[in-house]
């Protein structure tokens, strides 16, 4: 049942078993894909995938697929997850007439031409503190409510400190700081959504496919905000996970990820800076404060939808085969 104290539909992971949903797919007549975009994540990307397989696949059909995406790895997380039991793609090697760019949005747009569910979940691959029930409750919304054609995740983020303590209630301080902030003032409507940067969501395919993604770390606010522009409010839903542990990350990666979030926002409020923004920020390792430069990457691709096939490579003069 969904709680009235929110603007629109939040539920509890809760409130679904998975045999009531795999009961509910299978009426429905839909199939699932599950999209665990991963980096550099050889040390945790194996347990998710053996995990989300036994549980949702081996012993409820709910997930057709587990695709893992592999976004320029240089450790073993292709092999570990492959092992594991998903499918893997590079992301490099998917559609490559269309080039290649670095960052998360890439490896979840990329996703949409080598997957086939018409309702795609996604799942972050360095989950420390999680259950399955992170991919099953995504789908509770999508498969009981026809007019929910996006569902996000939030959870009590637990932030791992240094010497191993760990404080909760403090992660997510891009969230709390710029994100959040940010849809109050121009979306107000989306203001009672409680993660908007939530890695774990799931969307219908029909929609993604109609949605600019941004290449970056700016895909799950665009992706929420052009929901919200294009289909109202009530077509997205929320379900409390419960709780996530997550990696510290330095103050100088925030700063470049909230630099790419305000951009994003701006572009869908009339304001574009281009395909780059320049950023500075000050070193005080050495207690100099030295200035340093550098840019953020502001790139989107196109809607999934105008992308035409695959165009054969030329070699030498005679088409590929």
């Amino acid at each position: 049942m969904s709680d009235t104290w929110f603007d629109h539909r939040t539920y509890r992971h809760t409130d679904w078993t998975v045999q009531r949903l795999v009961d509910l797919k299978r009426r429905r007549g839909l199939t699932v894909s599950l999209v665990i975009p991963a980096r550099d994540e050889q040390a945790t990307v194996g347990g998710i995938v053996s995990r989300v397989r036994a549980d949702l696949m081996e012993r409820a059909p709910l997930l057709d697929e587990i695709v893992v995406m592999d976004s320029d790895s240089t450790d073993d997380t292709g092999r570990v997850a492959r092992e594991a039991g998903a499918v893997v793609h590079r992301v490099v090697d998917v559609r490559p007439d269309l080039g290649h760019r670095r960052g998360k949005g890439e490896a979840m747009w990329k996703s949409q031409f080598v997957t086939s569910g018409d309702v795609i979940a996604f799942l972050d691959a360095d989950l420390v503190e999680w259950g399955p029930h992170f991919v099953s409750a995504l789908l509770g919304p999508l498969l009981t409510e026809p007019g929910v054609r996006l569902v996000k995740g939030f959870y009590d983020r637990l932030l791992d400190l240094p010497g191993g303590g760990r404080v909760s209630h403090e992660g997510g301080r891009v969230t709390e700081l710029v994100a959040r902030p940010t849809l109050a003032l121009r979306w107000p409507a989306l203001s009672g959504v409680v993660q908007p940067l939530s890695g774990e969501w799931a969307i219908r395919r029909d929609l993604f496919a109609q949605l600019s993604v941004p290449s970056g770390y700016g895909v799950e606010l665009a992706v929420l905000v052009d929901t919200h522009l294009r289909c109202g409010v009530d077509a997205i839903a929320q379900v409390d996970l419960g709780r996530r542990a997550h990696r510290h990350q330095s103050l100088r990666g925030l700063g470049a990820m909230a630099t790419e979030l305000l951009a994003i926002a701006d572009r869908r409020s009339g304001i574009d800076h281009g395909s780059e923004v320049p950023i500075r920020w000050f070193d005080t390792a050495d207690e100099q404060g030295r200035p340093r430069t550098g840019t953020v990457g502001i790139v989107e691709r196109p809607p999934a939808v105008g992308v035409g096939p695959e165009r054969p490579r030329v070699l030498g003069g005679a088409v590929g085969r």
